[in-house]
């Protein structure tokens, strides 16, 4: 039973980033729009890379942008994304019935 706990603190875990960014995008589209020129870029933000996209959207001030601390964060976020992709990625082997080519 303690494992099945730890796979539903990851489900969160991934599922977080991408859920918070679209609430935000339903509640208040004008901090999305401030932030992006086109509704495509936060979309594969949403896909790809969620927490940086979240953080950006997040810490962006219109007319002024991100500054030195902010960008700072964006690519401590962008880390963490590329993290969880390679992590991904190397612990696929070790599913019980996974065939690899």
């Amino acid at each position: 039973m303690g494992g099945d706990v730890g796979c539903l603190f990851a489900l969160f875990a991934g599922v977080f980033p991408r859920l918070a960014l679209f609430i935000i995008w339903v509640a208040r589209p004008v901090l999305v729009d401030a932030a992006f020129s086109t509704w495509i870029m936060p979309l594969i933000g949403i896909i790809f890379l969620p927490f940086a996209t979240l953080i950006y959207v997040v810490l962006y001030t219109p007319g002024i942008g991100l500054t030195g601390w902010g960008w700072f964060w964006v690519v401590i976020a962008g880390l963490l994304d590329i993290g969880h992709w390679v992590a991904s990625a190397s612990q696929r082997r070790q599913i019980p019935g996974y065939r690899g080519a």
